[in-house]
């Protein structure tokens, strides 16, 4: 399931296997109390906790998120690329960008993502994809047998993610998006960091960076 969270409606995504119960949490962005119901009333328990990348508000619930599940005795894997680490860490100013009270980064993170990497939960695999461009350890994450792509602020519905916030970089977005995006299935769901879903079919089509 897939659904916005506050502030800034980041789509914070919970994939359970129903078998095994093993759950991964992607961009737990905020609404911590409201991700926590959900993965007790299914009895999740979570494997990994993953991050398209670390803008603010896509990991401002993760240190509840995990206490959670370290509490619940299910440690989770927290999962970020390295590239994006130097950003975690100024997460308090990151907030100050927008307006907002500062908040500490107080999550370890304790795996790095690598590129081709697969992370394994029941009986379904996630391919990361990493997808520099809207911030150096940018990631999107591919689950191809059920034809669904956590694209992250790398791709959205008709737009792409803005590269004008420190670490962005317009033309290394655009080559990511068509090198390792736009070569997946054409009927391949996409879930983005924002907003509505889309299809890599209709984004070839129709999206203008494209």
């Amino acid at each position: 399931m897939s659904f916005a969270v506050a502030p800034l409606g980041c789509n914070c995504s919970i994939l359970r296997e129903t078998a095994t119960n093993e759950t991964i949490v992607v961009d737990p962005g905020g609404d911590a109390d409201r991700i926590i119901d959900l993965l007790t009333e299914k009895g999740c328990k979570v494997k990994y906790i993953v991050h398209t990348h670390a803008h603010f508000d896509h990991v401002l619930g993760t240190h509840e998120v995990a206490s959670h599940c370290r509490n619940s005795g299910h440690a989770s894997a927290v999962c970020m690329h390295p590239g994006d680490l130097p950003l975690y860490r100024i997460l308090p100013q990151q907030c100050g960008w927008f307006g907002l009270p500062p908040v500490e980064a107080k999550e370890e993170i304790s795996h790095r993502l690598e590129d081709d990497e697969v992370l394994s939960f029941g009986r379904f695999k996630m391919h990361v994809l990493h997808t520099p461009g809207h911030t150096p350890g940018s990631c999107s994450f591919s689950i191809a047998e059920r034809g669904i792509l956590f694209s992250g602020d790398t791709l959205f519905a008709g737009s792409i993610g803005r590269t004008d916030l420190p670490g962005g970089d317009y033309d290394q977005i655009i080559k990511s998006i068509k090198d390792r995006l736009m070569v997946l299935d054409d009927g391949t769901t996409v879930i983005p960091g924002h907003g509505e879903f889309t299809r890599i079919f209709d984004e070839k089509r129709t999206n203008p960076f494209l």
